[in-house]
């Protein structure tokens, strides 16, 4: 959240829009703070997070990259309910520690593993939870697997650029 840094991604956003972009989105989840900035900056729509569709999920839940930099003044500004609650993957986990260290090795069965235990951990402290939320742009491959384990739809950025493209075609 360091104010020094979201001058590139508008930069980048601009850019993008005047190369003829209808659609903008990040690859961060932690940009939800950045999101009415960003938007400001450019006339097409952005989408920085997966978090900004978490106020219209029934009951949800969140499943983070990192719970202790998912923090409430973000979680604000992106729109999420208040008291909604937040799991993070086990820190040094295998999918925590390989993206943080831009690792180009990946062992994507403990990464799976990773995504589905921190969502486990969340309905078993949280058993009121309808709905997840998956925070981190690299957590959708596990969507799937992550439903299954815990018996709960889910949705990430992806299921929500796919709902968005579809309103977009429904217009068009």
């Amino acid at each position: 959240q360091d104010p020094a840094l979201l001058g590139p991604f508008v930069n980048a956003a601009r850019t993008l829009a005047e190369q003829g972009a209808r659609l903008i989105t990040t690859s961060c989840g932690f940009l939800a703070g950045w999101q009415r900035e960003l938007q400001a900056a450019v006339p097409v729509p952005v989408i920085t997070s997966s978090l900004l569709q978490c106020a219209d999920l029934q009951a949800p839940g969140i499943v983070t990259f990192d719970a202790a930099s998912l923090h409430q003044g973000l979680l604000q500004r992106a729109g999420v309910p208040e008291g909604t609650p937040v799991e993070g993957l086990t820190p040094g986990c295998e999918l925590q520690s390989r993206i943080l260290a831009d690792d180009a090795a990946l062992d994507v069965a403990q990464a799976r593993d990773d995504v589905v235990s921190a969502a486990l951990r969340l309905v078993a402290r949280h058993p009121e939870v309808q709905t997840l939320l998956l925070e981190c742009t690299n957590m959708p491959p596990y969507r799937n697997a992550v439903a299954q384990a815990t018996g709960r739809p889910v949705h990430d950025l992806e299921t929500l650029l796919l709902n968005i493209w579809k309103e977009q075609r429904a217009d068009d």
